[in-house]
């Protein structure tokens, strides 16, 4: 079992590879099969469930998808990423929901601070991850993100949240 500090360094190692463009590294943090997803609110104020059946702002259901994105982003074929963008992210409120032999719950409030255009705009949320830890290096199973202010003027994208 990975203790918790274990878990902290595991988390900003993420984020910080995130703020630092290091699309392989971050991409490394996550499992093959591992699903991503960020669902939208409905008109309802509640969070979409189904990203099959209903609108997600991020939806990848393995890291097939991820690394697909992240193709995009490097060879300027994604719009939220010309120019580029640069980000901060703060992790708080890091916590262990679940915990076994092979696996940990996660649960971490985050905000990201993210220039372009001379503009900074703020994202803030939560997530929650499943953290498979069976094998020689933790890798992330599943990642719910939830962004708050989901009202937002430009394009969205993984390295905002």
């Amino acid at each position: 079992m990975l203790s918790y500090e274990s878990i902290q360094t595991f988390l900003y190692q993420e984020a910080r590879a995130l703020d630092d463009r290091r699309w392989d590294d971050w991409l490394a943090f996550y499992a093959p099969d591992a699903n991503f997803h960020m669902p939208a609110w409905d008109d309802d104020g509640g969070l979409t469930t189904d990203p099959q059946k209903e609108v997600s702002l991020i939806y990848y259901p393995s890291r097939a998808g991820l690394e697909d994105r992240i193709f995009r982003i490097e060879t300027e074929r994604a719009a939220s990423a010309i120019p580029d963008t640069r980000t901060g992210h703060a992790l708080s409120n890091i916590e262990v929901l679940k915990q076994d032999e092979n696996s940990i719950e996660v649960r971490f409030n985050w905000t990201t601070h993210a220039y372009r255009y001379n503009i900074v705009d703020t994202y803030f949320g939560y997530s929650i991850y499943t953290i498979n830890t069976s094998g020689e290096t933790p890798l992330i199973q599943r990642k719910y993100v939830v962004l708050k202010n989901d009202r937002i003027h430009h394009w969205l994208d993984v390295y905002h949240i």
